[in-house]
């Protein structure tokens, strides 16, 4: 799988080798991990796409991401699928960054980047979840595209889904034909067009 490069990051599909050794903690000489990384929740995401793919075989890019800065290459973090897409071409996100990276945008350019390819990959539909607290990562989604359609007492969860965004534009975009078409009407009456028969208009009234 290639690389999926935003303005200023690199998401880097992890293999299965490179995801050992984020749940190990045991980067190989090619890595560049800066200080904090992984958290807590990239080896658990680790330990969760290991054993999908020992029980369901590789996921292909619907994995893991590791999130690297393109000006010095660091890993700051990790983006990825809870697995490929459902029956209904929905898939489930999530991300994190350690803290010495948050606050410069890098949440929701990744999560930009990654949604921007599960469009292009067919997705329909894709959602994520954050604790009632977790202000920061609810503004990282809605400012990523996300809505917020529902919670209960623990989290509060979000989704964005072209499918239906595709029938709303092309109901706007309807409307804005209509309109025009009205306007276009009203402009010729109004030239003195829409009130004469063809007749008058020097031409045949038969066809």
């Amino acid at each position: 799988m290639e690389d999926l490069e935003t303005e200023r990051l690199v998401l880097h599909p992890l293999t299965v080798a490179e995801a050992e050794r984020l749940v190990a903690g045991t980067p190989d000489e090619h890595a560049r991990w800066a200080v904090g990384y992984p958290t807590g929740g990239d080896v658990v995401a680790g330990r969760r796409f290991l054993e999908r793919y020992a029980t369901t075989g590789d996921p292909g890019p619907f994995a893991n991401y590791e999130i690297r800065r393109r000006e010095d290459g660091q890993a700051i973090g990790g983006i990825g699928f809870h697995g490929a897409p459902d029956a209904h071409g929905t898939v489930t996100i999530g991300y994190g960054l350690i803290p010495t990276a948050q606050r410069n945008g890098y949440a929701t350019e990744s999560l930009r980047g990654l949604l921007d390819f599960a469009r292009t990959a067919g997705v329909t539909r894709v959602i994520g979840d954050t604790d009632h607290d977790n202000i920061a990562s609810q503004r990282v989604m809605t400012a990523a595209g996300m809505r917020l359609t529902r919670e209960d007492a623990e989290l509060k969860y979000y989704a964005i889904d072209w499918s239906e965004a595709e029938a709303e534009a092309e109901a706007e975009a309807e409307a804005e034909a209509d309109a025009s078409v009205a306007v276009a009407v009203a402009v010729g009456v109004d030239a003195g067009l829409g009130s004469r028969s063809p007749s008058d208009q020097g031409g045949s009234a038969e066809v």
